[in-house]
């Protein structure tokens, strides 16, 4: 029997209302086969999905708020909007290491993976240590899941110093001959990320693209080519070199 949600005069249900069997039901309202065909058109295929846009997604999320408890059990639901909703209302500064170690291991495309690392993992105190542990794992999306932190981080983490971004990309030199499409992606996605963060960085990144070109590994080369294009290209090199001419003058100033 579906569940019947109670609305107010303005059509919203009551954030307190919300509960697992709530938000799947609302979850199935919202979805619709044509979005479950373009989701696996795109390489997002899961046993379990209704097919809600991003854009629903999104305005559901801030309808409930956050909600961490709600966010553990729609994980657990295995339904794959479910899961992507669950990275947007869980509470960073509630996620522990375990936590992480979890849901890493129902990754099962790169939507939840990219999805879940990029609302909350990346967040998330432990970012860092997985981040580099999860590089050396043997599934495919687990793997994408240590690169795509690395990547987010790289945008997201102000504070990080240098030298973690130099010690991940002597990672990506050692797993850039992995030939396996959404884990080369990955590695090119923090390569190109890392390198465009600042003007050291970006030389660092430049560096290890050329070795990365030099390796006879098909994955490495592509790797490195599509690094390249962008991080010597005019649009990133500008504008690299207008953040280092404000900090100088910041500096003198």
């Amino acid at each position: 029997m579906p569940t019947t949600l109670r609305r107010n005069k303005g059509g919203a249900i009551p954030a307190a209302e919300w509960d697992v069997e709530r938000v799947v039901a609302e979850l199935r309202r919202l979805g619709t086969k044509h979005n479950v065909e373009g989701m696996a058109r795109y390489g997002i295929r899961a046993k379990k999905v209704f097919g809600v846009s991003k854009p629903k997604l999104d305005a559901f999320a801030k309808k409930i708020g956050k909600n961490h408890a709600l966010g553990l059990r729609l994980w657990s639901t295995g339904i794959q909007d479910a899961k992507i909703l669950a990275g947007m209302i869980c509470e960073p500064g509630k996620v522990t290491a375990a936590q992480m170690e979890l849901w890493v291991r129902d990754f099962d495309n790169w939507d939840s993976c990219d999805g879940t690392c990029c609302h909350l993992f990346v967040f998330a105190d432990a970012a860092w240590e997985k981040a580099f542990a999860w590089t050396k794992r043997a599934d495919e999306f687990q793997k994408r899941g240590g690169f795509a932190l690395a990547a987010y981080l790289a945008y997201r983490d102000k504070a990080a110093e240098d030298a973690k971004y130099l010690s991940f990309l002597k990672v990506i030199e050692r797993e850039a001959g992995d030939e396996r499409n959404f884990v080369r992606k990955a590695v090119n996605w923090a390569l190109r990320n890392i390198g465009k963060r600042n003007l050291k960085l970006n030389r660092a990144a430049i560096d290890a693209a050329r070795r990365l070109r030099k390796k006879d590994l098909r994955a490495a080369r592509w790797i490195a080519a599509d690094a390249l294009r962008e991080l010597e290209g005019e649009a990133v090199q500008e504008r690299l070199r207008g953040k280092g001419k404000k900090r100088d003058d910041i500096v003198k100033g």
